[in-house]
């Protein structure tokens, strides 16, 4: 794949994740959502940050204590272990995610 909005299926039945490049610390990934939620009750708990830039489409996100809406050139840190979930995203178009999952590395100090 070359191009993030090349591709891109009229119809899915689930959320489409493509990794495009994983290494030790880091996993970048295109998410295609066309009307995709998180399940009633669901919430992601993940080990790694992640940030989140939405490409095209719309999405709302859900967090314990607050809501944001994201659209074309949106982006968010999603520290690890922070309970979230897709509330919503834009039924008539796709929604293209860039998810970029990391772990912070731990500074090295010289002596």
């Amino acid at each position: 794949m070359n191009n993030l909005l090349t591709d891109l299926p009229a119809e899915l039945p689930t959320e489409l994740v493509t990794t495009l490049l994983e290494a030790a610390d880091v996993r970048i990934e295109r998410i295609v959502s066309h009307g995709h939620a998180s399940p009633d009750g669901f919430w992601y708990d993940q080990d790694r940050h992640e940030w989140v830039l939405v490409l095209t489409g719309a999405a709302k996100l859900r967090f314990e204590d607050e809501a944001v809406e994201m659209k074309p050139g949106s982006f968010i840190n999603i520290p690890a272990h922070r309970k979230h979930r897709v509330e919503w995203t834009t039924p008539d178009e796709p929604t293209v995610w860039l998810a970029v999952h990391y772990n912070v590395v731990p500074e090295v100090t010289s002596r």
